[in-house]
């Protein structure tokens, strides 16, 4: 058990350096050497958990995305209104400057490669489809306190507020501004109250 968890920490400390690389450098440019470095072990440490770069980086991506569904769906239970649930997505989603820079770069890095990598399409489809559960939570919710619209479907309108939560943090990051993630914030939350409200 214990050298199970040793292996799982150390799994996990790869993982964590594999984020740094991919979030500072870039996804063509991160070697295995690159992880390594980040995770201050030898190459062939990082070698014994994982067969090549193209290993680490399709679990960084599951487990990048599994702590953002955890953490997503953590906030939104300690809610009990749509619109409690909503804001508490939305700022799950714009956890903060720091941390959404880091991964959108990642992310973005991923999302290049997804229309062509049948693995990093499944993985991020698992991450979607836990997007459009809170999503259709907070709709049908929001529909049976009467401040949603009811011609609204699960199927339409869940993939519309990732869509603009996404697209907002993209934005925000493209604009470079740290100062901005708050209105960015705002206006996101804005544009999702428009598209289901009565």
């Amino acid at each position: 058990m214990v050298k199970y968890k040793k292996s799982e920490e150390k799994r996990k400390q790869i993982l964590s350096a594999a984020f740094r690389a991919l979030s500072e450098h870039g996804y063509d440019a991160v070697t295995l050497q690159t992880i390594a470095d980040y995770a201050e072990v030898s190459k062939g440490v990082v070698h014994y958990y994982f067969a090549s770069k193209e290993a680490v980086l399709v679990e960084l991506l599951e487990w990048l995305t599994g702590k953002i569904s955890a953490r997503e769906q953590a906030a939104v239970a300690e809610q009990h209104t749509a619109e409690g649930k909503l804001n508490a997505y939305i700022d799950s989603a714009f956890a903060g400057p720091v941390q959404n820079r880091s991964f959108y770069r990642v992310y973005l890095d991923f999302l290049s490669r997804a229309s062509r990598s049948p693995v990093y399409r499944e993985i991020n489809q698992r991450f979607y489809d836990s997007c459009a559960g809170i999503s259709t939570e907070v709709l049908l919710l929001g529909q049976q306190e009467g401040i949603f619209s009811r011609e609204l479907t699960p199927d339409s309108a869940a993939p519309v507020i990732r869509a603009i939560i996404d697209g907002c943090l993209i934005q925000w990051l493209m604009a470079d501004q740290d100062e901005l993630h708050t209105s960015y914030k705002e206006s996101c939350c804005t544009a999702i109250m428009k598209l289901l409200s009565v």
